[in-house]
């Protein structure tokens, strides 16, 4: 049987309660929470062993790409399948119009765009000028053309 009556009770058990509080803060804040609270060591942790970076396979350096390579890496997504109205690669139809401008009046239209929807340099914004030539050579002799490249 507890003696409650005991004059040093009260104070005892309340001394006790805020002994055990200020113990469970100082635990929080020096200890326990500490690796939350850093967040530049968390980020340490874990980063990343290894980074990627996508390339295609045998990739040309800006300036060395051949028209094949400018096809296949930006120009086929829309002369591949006709979007927006470019004139397909195989599509004589769609090239012989195209054809009659000669290679310095395609390049003028690929340089700077095209109203229907073609960015400036087919979206290549470090593609040279004989880079898109030899792109348009590529596309247009697949499309019954018989364009020279530019030496």
């Amino acid at each position: 049987m507890s003696d409650t009556s005991n004059p040093n009770f009260v104070p005892l058990v309340l001394g006790s309660l805020v002994v055990m509080g200020a113990c469970i803060t100082i635990a929080v804040v020096v200890g326990g929470d500490a690796a939350v609270v850093d967040a530049e060591a968390v980020n340490a942790r874990i980063l990343p062993v290894a980074k990627v970076e996508l390339a295609a396979a045998g990739a040309a350096e800006p300036g060395q790409r051949t028209g094949e390579q400018m096809f296949e890496s930006a120009c086929k997504a829309c002369h591949g399948a006709g979007v927006l109205g470019a004139p397909k690669v195989g599509s004589n139809s769609d090239w012989a119009p195209r054809l009659g401008k000669g290679l310095a009046g395609l390049l003028k239209s690929a340089i700077n765009g095209t109203p229907k929807g073609m960015p400036p340099k087919g979206g290549v914004g470090d593609a040279t000028d004989d880079e898109l030539a030899r792109a348009i050579v590529y596309m247009a002799n697949k499309s019954g053309g018989n364009l020279k490249e530019p030496k």
